[in-house]
């Protein structure tokens, strides 16, 4: 018999009265709910599985009836009791709320279960794998007693360490950077490490014509003596780098002391409390900010010899000219394309660079606000555009290589009335060009391991690590079109002529002491070889002497053929020893002969004139050697 329309409309499908159970013809109102919930905790009724929703990880929706196995229906009915009561007492909103926080708890364990199990999987899987590998591999080892457990965890180990090893090869070495991945450094040789560093042709055709002593730059710098070396910073040229090279990159006997959070450093000759280097990063700006050479030459000796305090005068300029010439001060600079110098400046002037602590002393005494004015009003120039830094008429930023490189005493300081505009700037680059040419070195930012080479090769002194070239600077950051372009180099007239000057002088300099360098190499080998020849000649003409008379007893008239033989050959040896002896270039003093044969005083008389010859050799290369 069916349940009353009420029961039904609650439970949704009509439900079957089951078997002795009294059958009810009305449906108060106040029994309607609990016949529901008495039909809803019947165990294995239809409502009571629908009261409990479907199984887990399945939604509302999709059909579950096929899913009731036999474990979820026991698990309802033990549970069907004790959880009806709770729900009757709460809302049907409350128990919608509840409902959908159970389903999501389960289809989220259902996942991580699902997750667990594929993880499981996959690891018993890897480890087959990994075992039957190893079992071919090592098989002969796993063989001896029971080490199938110990062979796995083994190889477990193996291949962990061989992925961390992987991973902290990535991170050290990304990409293609790490050198022991370069394959092509055991296939084909190193390049030379010299190449066109600004992309040029390698091919250099030289402009200017220089004499052999204007590129041969070869320095005998004594570090022990009262050599030192002056260097020259012109600003925004990459001097700071390179000041940093030679007060932390050079083999030294006795290295400077540089501390941690100081910029200078302790540059002492080995066994003297005494500097080899005047610089930024040594001595400091003993003679001002950016001091030029007109202030160097005149500010160095005094302040070498303990005179900081002491005026300059003109009248004294010879006797420091004296001095200089005494201690061998050796002037080093560095210079840099001017457009890029020029925009570096701008740059670095627009972050609040004045340079207010350069002295620019000439003649004695500093400039007149009048002989140099300013070209701002306030503390510093930060902020400023290109135009305005380009449309000061006294912008020190226009042509300072030369200003800097140049004797300013030869055109009366800073006062521009002393001569005409255009002669000035003749007398001004040709003093810089002069200078550089005769400065003991210098060097180019574009050509960083030129300058390098070139550093080494003047003082024979050389740095631990090289230098790297840095193509990307805040200049090249700056973007200008042709315009502004042929503006600057119109500003810096004199710097693009000192400029090309220097870097033809540069290049050549490099090219002659590459030159010279391979000469000398190519010198050793002949020498080398000359030197393996006529050791084999000497021990083949032993050979030959002591195989003469093998029977002493034996009278050497009865075989005059072999005596005949025998002296041919020693003439001929003698003359081809006297040929090599002759070419070798051996000091044809007959003093040195004469000790020579007072060294071997038991040496026979009969093959004198063939061994002096073969000992005098040997003995001039050894000498070499």
């Amino acid at each position: 018999m069916a349940l009353p329309a009420c029961a039904a409309g609650a439970l949704g499908p009509p439900l079957q009265p089951e078997r002795g159970a009294p059958a009810r013809t009305t449906c108060p109102r106040r029994h309607s709910r609990v016949e529901a919930e008495l039909a809803a905790s019947r165990p294995g009724s239809v409502a009571a599985s629908v009261r409990a929703g479907p199984p887990r990880g399945v939604s509302r929706g999709f059909n579950s009836q096929p899913l009731l196995d036999e474990p979820l229906k026991a698990a309802a009915s033990l549970a069907g009791a004790a959880r009806a009561p709770l729900f009757a007492l709460l809302l049907r909103g409350r128990r919608r709320r509840m409902h959908d926080l159970r389903r999501r708890w389960d289809l989220g364990s259902l996942c991580r279960a699902l997750l667990t199990r594929g993880l499981a999987a996959l690891g018993h899987s890897l480890k087959h794998v990994l075992g039957a590998i190893f079992s071919k591999i090592f098989g002969p080892l796993a063989s001896v007693g029971n080490m199938d457990e110990k062979s796995n965890k083994l190889l477990l180990a193996l291949v962990m360490l061989f992925l961390f090893a992987v991973i902290v090869l990535q991170y050290v070495c990304p990409g293609t950077e790490c050198q022991l991945l370069r394959l092509q450094a055991f296939s084909s040789p190193l390049p030379d490490p010299y190449r066109s560093e600004d992309e040029s042709s390698a091919r250099f055709v030289p402009r200017y014509n220089f004499s052999r002593g204007d590129l041969l730059r070869k320095v005998d710098f004594d570090i022990k003596g009262d050599d030192l070396i002056v260097f020259l910073h012109i600003q925004k040229t990459g001097g700071t780098t390179f000041g940093r090279h030679l007060v932390r990159n050079i083999q030294l006997e006795q290295p400077c002391e540089c501390r941690v959070g100081q910029k200078k450093c302790t540059c002492h000759r080995p066994g003297k409390r005494e500097t080899w280097l005047f610089s930024r990063f040594s001595t400091g700006w003993s003679c001002g900010l950016h001091a030029d050479w007109t202030e160097l030459t005149s500010c160095v000796p005094a302040v070498v010899d303990g005179k900081r305090d002491a005026r300059l005068r003109p009248s004294r300029w010879r006797i420091f000219q004296i001095l200089d010439a005494a201690r061998n001060f050796h002037y080093i600079t560095i210079l840099r394309d001017p457009v890029s110098r020029y925009l570096s400046e701008w740059r670095h002037v627009q972050r609040g660079a004045t340079w207010k602590a350069s002295l620019h002393v000439c003649d004695g005494r500093p400039p007149t606000s009048e002989e140099l004015p300013s070209c701002y009003t306030g503390d510093d120039w930060s902020g400023c555009p290109l135009k305005e830094f380009m449309d000061c008429p006294y912008n020190l930023a226009n042509n300072r290589q030369v200003r800097m490189l140049s004797d300013l005493t030869l055109v009366g300081c800073y006062n521009l009335s002393v001569m005409p505009e255009n002669q000035r700037n003749k007398v001004l680059l040709e003093s810089a060009k002069s200078n550089l040419k005769h400065m003991a070195f210098f060097g180019l930012t574009e050509f960083q391991r030129k300058t390098q080479y070139l550093f080494e090769k003047t003082f024979n002194m050389n740095f631990i690590s090289p230098f790297t070239q840095y193509n990307t600077t805040r200049a090249s950051s700056v973007e200008i079109n042709e315009e502004l372009q042929k503006r600057i180099e119109g500003l810096n007239f004199l710097d693009m002529e000192l400029y090309s000057y220097a870097k033809d002088l540069f290049l050549q300099r490099y090219q002659f002491m590459r030159q010279k360098e391979h000469q000398e190499a190519r010198r050793k080998r002949q020498e080398q070889r000359k030197f393996l020849k006529g050791r084999f000649l000497q021990t083949h003409y032993q050979t030959q002497s002591q195989g003469q008379n093998p029977n002493p007893s034996q009278n050497p008239s009865q075989n005059p053929n072999l005596n005949a033989s025998q002296s041919g050959t020693q003439n001929l040896f003698q003359n081809l020893i006297q040929n090599l002896t002759q070419s070798s270039g051996q000091n044809p003093n007959p003093k040195e002969n004469q000790e020579s044969q007072k060294q071997n005083p038991g040496q026979e008389q009969s093959d004198g004139n063939t061994s002096n010859g073969t000992h005098d050799y040997i003995g001039s290369v050894e000498k070499w050697r």
